[in-house]
């Protein structure tokens, strides 16, 4: 009896599972909207797919920085256009806060969150970008550095000036 072959995972499929809600949580700091943030995940994985599919050009070493390159310089390039003035309804984060206690969201973690967030929502699109990739997400200054097309000197200002303006806008 003829059993056909098992299907052969696709690599994207795998990587865009294990990968999604990290990319999701990154967006939404970047964007502070639930459904931006989900309209730049879903670019950035179809621009993955179409680079991780490709059958020229080099071969895709690091999927997962290049998807945080992708994402970050998504986010920036969209800020730039016309229509990045669009303002989504107030929504609440959609943010998975359950923690070890078993979901119990304390007021202390929430207006943090948010008083985050507000702070977020005041910098620049690429200052945004430095501080979410720098100091939420731990990449080192060079890798931040790789990811926005910036020098390590630019990104250390960037980042020293933007958490200054955060620092400020708390103080209020």
């Amino acid at each position: 009896m003829f059993e056909p072959d098992p299907p052969v995972p696709d690599p994207f499929e795998e990587f865009a599972r294990a990968r999604a809600p990290h990319l999701y949580r990154a967006a939404w700091l970047l964007c502070g909207h639930r459904a931006e943030a989900e309209d730049l995940v879903q670019e950035t994985l179809a621009k993955v797919y179409v680079r991780m599919h490709r059958r020229r050009g080099p071969r895709l070493d690091n999927p997962a920085a290049y998807a945080q390159t992708v994402l970050t310089r998504t986010f920036i390039s969209a800020r730039r256009r016309a229509s990045s003035t669009e303002v989504p309804y107030a929504d609440l984060p959609g943010l998975d806060t359950a923690g070890a206690d078993g979901g119990a969201d304390h007021a202390g973690t929430t207006d943090l969150r948010l008083a985050l967030t507000e702070a977020l929502a005041d910098l620049a699109p690429v200052d945004r970008a430095v501080v979410v990739l720098r100091h939420l997400d731990g990449l080192s200054v060079e890798e931040v550095a790789h990811a926005l097309g910036l020098t390590s000197g630019a990104v250390r200002n960037r980042s020293m000036r933007a958490l200054a303006r955060m620092r400020k806008e708390a103080l209020r």
